[in-house]
């Protein structure tokens, strides 16, 4: 659904112009970023949790790996979904704080459940990658009832909502 801006001009993101389900849009952007997401993962992992557990163990490693990923994820998320699917203007920073605010509720499962894989014995990569299904869910309702609602879009997408039922009301009555 596309939601027009206080001119009437359509509001929705590149991807959400293109692709016409903002499920759909989110889902192509959200791959991008959990692809993103898990590289900066492998990366940390190869370079900041190798040292940490070595200078430390594998649960610090492991924190550590997945902070630093969790950073440059975060950042790298916000631009991605604000730009090219929810597309919103103003409050950068309380949207940055709601989003972030999403993202720590995956991150605080993800620290719990990563050491714990990976204290039975699972490589940190693959355990990452085992949580990601868990941690999108979560993002993908988040993101969509929180990080980025406008008040007035909440009230804009009720009227539509209710406008659609009626065409449909009236169309069925017609028929």
């Amino acid at each position: 659904m596309t939601l027009p801006d206080e001119n009437g001009a359509d509001r929705s993101g590149l991807v959400l112009r293109l692709i016409k389900d903002q499920r759909v849009a989110f889902l192509l952007v959200g791959a991008t970023n959990t692809g993103v997401g898990f590289l900066f993962f492998v990366f940390f992992d190869l370079t900041v949790g190798a040292w940490a557990d070595q200078a430390f163990n594998p649960t610090i490693g492991s924190l550590a790996t997945l902070a630093c990923a969790h950073v440059l994820g975060v950042l790298f998320a916000f631009v991605l979904y604000r730009r090219f699917v929810f597309r919103v203007t103003g409050h950068v920073l309380r949207d940055l704080a709601r989003f972030e605010s999403v993202y720590l509720v995956s991150i605080g499962i993800n620290a719990v459940i990563l050491p714990v894989l990976v204290g039975f014995g699972w490589n940190r990569i693959l355990a990452q990658f085992s949580i990601l299904i868990i941690t999108t869910l979560i993002s993908y309702f988040g993101h969509k009832g929180f990080s980025f609602r406008r008040e007035v879009e909440a009230a804009t997408e009720i009227d539509l909502e209710h406008d659609q039922h009626h065409d449909v009301e009236e169309k069925k009555e017609r028929d």
